[in-house]
C-alpha cells in the first residue's frame, strides 16, 4: 500500500507545519493543497516545501475544502499514490492516530478507514447538535448505520474506487462535499472501518465554517441525496426481486 497524507490547507500557517511534522513522524508523504490562501500565508508553505517528500501545491483561487480535496486525490494518484490519508490543517485532530488508522487500512485496503470523533467539552454545543443532524440525515441517505460521524475529515481513502465515484458524480466542493462522498462509498459497496479519536478545539482556533453558506449547502446536499435515494428505491422496486 502506497499511502500519502493529504492536506488541505487554507490560512492555517500557524499550526500547518505541526499536522506536516506529525504525518512525516508516521513516515508518510505529504501532499499539500494550498486553497488560494492569503499571502501571509506564503512563506511558512515555501519552508515547508523545502522539505524532503512535502510536495505543496497552489490553487489560483478558492476551491473550497471538498475543492481542494479533490484536486489532492486526483494529484496523489498521477504521483503514483494507492491511498491517501485525509487530515485537516488546523491540528484539531489527535494527530498520532495516524498510526491506528494506518494500521487498519493496511489490514483492509479496501476499506475507507474513518475517524469516529470523540469530543470534549471544549466542543461548542452547535457544532455537536449540527453534527448529530446531518448525522441523522446521512443515515437516511445512504440507508443504513453505517456512517457514523460525517464531517470528520480525518480518513484514509482508497484512491480506486473513489476517483471512479468521483469521475460517475457531481460533488460538492465545500463542507459538504466529507458528507456527501460517505453516502456515495456506502451507495457504491464500499465499506467503512471506523477509529474512535479523541477532536480538540484549542481557544481561538481558526474555523472557515461559515454557518449560514455551508448550512445551507449541507442541507441542499441532503436533500439532493434523499431525492436521489428515493428514485433509487422505486427503481429496485420497479426491477423486482432477482
Amino acid at each position: 500500500m502506497k499511502v500519502a497524507a493529504l492536506i488541505p490547507h487554507y490560512d492555517h500557517a500557524g499550526t500547518l507545519p505541526t499536522v506536516v511534522s506529525a504525518m512525516r513522524a508516521q513516515g508518510l508523504p505529504v501532499l499539500i493543497v494550498d486553497d488560494a490562501s492569503p499571502e501571509r500565508c506564503r512563506p511558512v508553505l515555501d519552508e515547508l516545501a523545502r522539505q524532503d517528500e512535502v510536495l505543496v501545491r497552489h490553487l489560483p483561487v478558492n476551491r473550497g475544502k471538498g475543492g481542494a480535496v479533490k484536486v489532492g486525490m486526483a494529484w496523489a494518484h498521477d504521483l503514483g499514490y494507492d491511498h491517501v490519508l485525509q487530515v485537516d490543517a488546523d491540528a484539531q485532530h489527535a494527530l498520532g492516530d495516524a498510526a491506528r488508522l494506518l494500521e487498519v487500512a493496511r489490514a483492509q485496503p479496501e476499506v475507507v478507514v474513518c475517524a469516529e470523533p470523540v469530543y470534549g467539552d471544549d466542543a461548542p454545543r452547535a457544532r455537536l447538535y449540527g453534527r448529530k443532524l446531518t448525522n441523522f440525515w446521512a443515515a437516511i441517505n445512504s440507508g443504513s448505520r453505517q456512517i457514523r460521524d460525517g464531517m470528520c475529515g480525518f480518513r484514509i481513502y482508497p484512491l480506486g474506487p473513489v476517483l471512479k465515484l468521483l469521475n460517475e458524480h457531481r460533488t460538492g466542493d465545500r463542507m459538504d462535499f466529507d458528507i456527501e462522498v460517505l453516502v456515495l462509498l456506502v451507495w457504491a459497496g464500499v465499506p467503512l472501518a471506523w477509529v474512535r479519536t479523541p477532536v480538540k478545539y484549542e481557544p481561538g482556533g481558526v474555523s472557515h465554517f461559515q454557518p449560514w453558506r455551508d448550512n445551507m449547502l449541507i442541507s441542499l446536499m441532503h436533500a439532493r441525496l434523499f431525492f436521489r435515494m428515493l428514485g433509487r428505491r422505486v427503481s429496485k422496486w420497479l426491477r423486482g426481486p432477482r
